[in-house]
C-alpha cells in the first residue's frame, strides 16, 4: 500500500453521474478535512475513454482498467441505466475480477451490483442495490441474497449500496471505518446531509411502496412522514405542516389512502421499526426510541398489531413477515 488510500471508481457509458460524484465528493472533503492518510480518487473506464453519463455529461477518465496496476484500498462500481450492458461487457467484467482481487474492500453504488454480481464476485453474500431493481438482480443471480430494503450492506469486505444518493451514506460509512466517527460528522455536516443515515434504515416506507397517491399533499406527508418518523407526527403537527385543519386532512387521508393520519404514521413507524428488529441488534427500547413509539410496550402492541407477531419472533425470521392487512391506493369516489 502506498502513503495514500487509493480509490477507483469504475464507470462506463449510461451511468449515473450521482454514483460517481456522491463518493468522489465525500472523500474529497474528507480529505480537506485532514483524513490521515488521504484519499487518492480516480476515474476509470475501459481503454480510458470518456464516459457518457445517462445526464448526457461526459466525464474523461484518468485511469485505463487494463492498464491500472499496484496495490488499491477501495475497488467502486457505480450503477446507472447503461449496468445492463456493462454487465454483459466480458472485458469489463474481466478487469473488474482483477481490479478486485487487488483490492482491499469493494463497493458497489445502486445497479453497479449487476456488474460485481456478473462478475462473480457477489455469490453466496447478502447485497443490496436500487428498490426497483432487487427482484431482476436476484432472478438473474440465485447465488446472491439480495436485500432490497436496506441503505447499504456491509458482507466481508464486500459493500453494496442502494438507490443514487445512499452511495453519500455509503461513502460516509466508508470513512467512518477509516478514520471514526468524527471525521465522517466533519464530512456530513459539510455536505449539509444526514449524519448520517443508518445502513439499515429501508429504503422506502409503506405508503411509498405503492402507486404514490394522487393528491399532492397526501405524497408529500407520505414522504415526510417515511424521512422523520421520529418526530412530531401527530395530525396537528401534520395539518400545521401542510397547512389545512386536521379535519379536513383526515378527510384526505381517508379518500386518497383509506386511513387516518395517526393510522398512517403508526404503520410507517412499525414497518420501520420491524426493519431495525430484523437488521440491527439493538434492544426493543432503543428501536422504539428511535421510530418514534413512546415506549417498547407500545412497540410490541404495534408489531402485533400489524404483524400478528412479537418482535423477538420477527427477529429470528430470515425475511420481513408480510403485515396483516394490505391497504389499497383508493380513488375518491371508489
Amino acid at each position: 500500500m502506498t502513503s495514500k488510500r487509493r480509490v477507483l471508481i469504475v464507470a462506463y457509458d449510461d451511468a449515473q453521474i450521482l454514483d460517481i460524484a456522491c463518493p468522489s465528493g465525500a472523500l474529497d472533503i474528507a480529505n480537506r478535512y485532514g483524513a490521515q492518510p488521504q484519499y487518492s480518487v480516480e476515474l476509470g473506464t475501459l481503454g480510458r475513454r470518456a464516459a457518457r453519463s445517462s445526464a448526457g455529461i461526459t466525464v474523461g477518465a484518468g485511469q485505463g482498467l487494463e492498464t491500472v496496476a499496484g496495490r488499491l484500498d477501495t475497488l467502486i462500481v457505480v450503477g446507472g441505466i447503461g449496468c445492463e450492458d456493462a454487465a454483459a461487457d466480458e472485458r469489463l467484467l474481466g478487469q473488474v475480477r482483477r481490479l478486485a482481487g487487488l483490492s482491499r474492500r469493494v463497493a458497489s453504488v445502486c445497479t453497479g451490483a449487476y456488474v460485481l454480481a456478473a462478475a462473480g464476485l457477489l455469490d453466496h453474500r447478502r447485497v443490496t442495490t436500487h428498490w426497483g431493481w432487487g427482484d431482476r438482480l436476484a432472478d438473474r443471480h440465485p447465488a446472491v441474497a439480495v436485500d432490497a430494503n436496506p441503505l447499504y450492506i456491509r458482507d466481508g469486505n464486500v459493500y453494496t449500496s442502494a438507490g443514487v444518493t445512499s452511495a453519500l451514506d455509503l461513502t460516509l460509512a466508508l470513512i467512518e471505518d477509516d478514520h471514526g466517527p468524527t471525521l465522517a460528522r466533519a464530512v456530513a455536516r459539510e455536505l449539509v446531509t444526514h449524519l448520517h443515515r443508518r445502513a439499515d434504515q429501508a429504503q422506502i416506507s409503506t405508503f411509498l411502496a405503492a402507486p404514490p397517491p394522487d393528491d399532492r399533499l397526501v405524497r408529500d406527508l407520505t414522504g415526510y412522514m417515511a424521512a422523520h418518523i421520529s418526530e412530531d407526527l401527530t395530525p396537528a403537527a401534520l395539518a400545521r405542516r401542510a397547512g389545512v385543519s386536521t379535519r379536513h386532512l383526515t378527510r384526505l387521508f381517508r379518500a386518497y389512502l383509506d386511513t387516518t393520519p395517526a393510522r398512517a404514521v403508526r404503520v410507517v413507524r412499525t414497518e420501520a421499526a420491524a426493519h431495525l428488529v430484523q437488521s440491527s441488534g439493538l434492544s426493543l427500547a432503543a428501536i422504539a426510541r428511535r421510530c418514534g413509539f413512546g415506549s417498547a410496550q407500545t412497540l410490541r402492541q404495534a408489531f402485533w398489531d400489524h404483524y400478528g407477531m412479537t418482535g423477538d419472533t420477527m427477529r429470528r425470521m430470515p425475511d420481513m413477515p408480510p403485515a396483516r392487512v394490505t391497504r389499497q391506493r383508493k380513488t375518491p369516489g371508489s
